[in-house]
């Protein structure tokens, strides 16, 4: 089977990937003639475990290319993917430029049945305009080529993409004819031999599924940033909260971490599309507009508790471990740690900051800034008054106090996952604050 899917950020390459390393032929297409040179030459423009290996995999095995041409592979393939971006608008939109630009180009140049099917999250009502889209570019032709369009949002977790698109928990599809559920159907069942999971459904409620997963994870993670707060001022533990009400089958254990934010490329930005969607058809979704509210607040949470503990910042130095919005992975699109730096360096502070990964992406969104990067983790301890802990990388999990506390010249650390043993931290000599303990 021959599919083409447009854009090879995220989502596509992660896609195209995985659909040919179950045997299809795959063509995976981009605008930047430099990512696609780049990948051609085995260098993946992003940080995925496991990711570089198949890639080089499939394409030296050849079920996997790369091209900038969407028309040279169009006719030979039955499905076409549209992975590209969907960048939020200032008034918190999904900006469907990329997605129209798809679905021209796919309406211009069809010669046979093909299925255009978007994979990138997008408001509900997105179909119908990609079918506007499509069906104008046929008419230009004078063309009555037959075409279906589908819904087919993606799931995957950062960290986790590979495991999560071979093994899904299920998979979401909207379909408007059964010509189109065959063939979607006839994609996915390599995936799932042992139990089918595929959930057929109409588009609207696909492209809604997408939008309410999305919020609804958020929704517990800024509950229980509420939560911790609440516990720092009435003196209770939120990790004792969290088991107790995660005990609850109702409820459940996952999600339920409190920190200092979310971040990455979906919650900020389908929690601000929901909102915008809704408001849009005369109605405020009250608790998804709370939830960003809450968010963003939670994100100057460390920072509060190093003015708490240090007082005036001014000359103080700050060390920060991990920088990417969640650990294995080196994205950084609306992470906590680019707000605290920022706090940070306008109260005067000098901030020494270390991540495994995703340095380079933190020099590249703060240039010009006076960020010291260091080598290792005890290397951004070294003279700090205070550390603080942004990313939960496992590499973090068990110091050595020993090390850290002769690198420091402080003994101030805010844990901004909850990761440390408060009791440990404390006899290694650590003024120990975190969220909600």
């Amino acid at each position: 089977m021959k599919i083409a899917i447009v854009g090879t950020g995220y989502v596509g390459l992660v896609s195209g990937t995985c659909f040919a390393e179950m045997g299809m032929e795959i063509t995976c297409v981009d605008t930047d003639n430099r990512k696609i040179d780049s990948l051609k030459n085995g260098i993946i423009p992003i940080y995925e475990p496991g990711l570089e290996e198949l890639v080089k995999r499939n394409v030296e095995e050849g079920r996997l290319h790369f091209t900038t041409d969407l028309t040279s592979c169009l006719d030979d393939v039955e499905v076409v993917f549209s992975a590209v971006g969907t960048p939020p608008d200032e008034d918190g939109s999904a900006d469907l430029k990329y997605v129209l630009d798809v679905a021209r180009t796919f309406g211009r140049h069809i010669k046979k049945y093909t299925v255009l099917v978007t994979k990138s999250t997008v408001p509900v009502g997105t179909a119908q305009k990609v079918k506007a889209a499509i069906r104008e570019e046929l008419d230009k032709r004078g063309c009555d080529v037959e075409f279906d369009v589908a819904s087919n949002p993606e799931f995957l977790k950062e960290g986790a993409a590979i495991k999560d698109f071979m093994s899904p928990d299920r998979v979401v599809v909207g379909v408007e004819s059964e010509r189109a559920k065959e063939l979607m159907t006839k994609i996915y069942r390599p995936f799932m031999l042992n139990n089918f999971r595929v959930l057929f459904m109409d588009i609207p409620s696909a492209e809604m599924t997408k939008y309410a997963a999305n919020a609804m994870l958020a929704t517990r993670i800024s509950f229980m940033n509420e939560i911790a707060n609440l516990c720092d001022r009435v003196g209770a533990n939120v990790d004792m909260v969290r088991k107790g009400i995660g005990s609850d089958a109702r409820i459940g254990n996952k999600f339920l971490y409190s920190g200092c934010g979310y971040g990455g490329s979906c919650f900020p930005k389908d929690v601000k599309a929901l909102a915008h969607t809704a408001r849009e058809h005369g109605y405020t979704m009250q608790v998804v507009e709370a939830v960003e509210r809450v968010n963003e607040l939670q994100k100057s949470v460390v920072v509060e508790k190093l003015q708490q503990s240090l007082g005036d910042l001014r000359g103080k130095v700050v060390a920060l471990w991990g920088l990417s919005f969640k650990p294995e992975t080196d994205d950084m699109r609306e992470a906590p740690a680019l707000v605290i730096i920022d706090r940070l360096l306008e109260a005067g502070a000098e901030v020494r900051a270390y991540d495994p990964v995703a340095i380079p992406e933190c020099q590249r969104r703060c240039a010009g800034k006076a960020i010291y990067y260091a080598q290792s983790p005890y290397d951004a301890a070294t003279g700090a008054d205070a550390l603080a802990l942004i990313t939960e990388w496992k590499q973090f999990r068990i110091p050595d106090w020993t090390r850290l506390q002769a690198a420091m010249r402080g003994n101030v650390l805010i844990d901004g996952r909850n990761i440390f043993d408060k009791e440990e931290a404390a006899a290694a000599g650590f003024l120990y604050r975190a969220i909600g303990k």
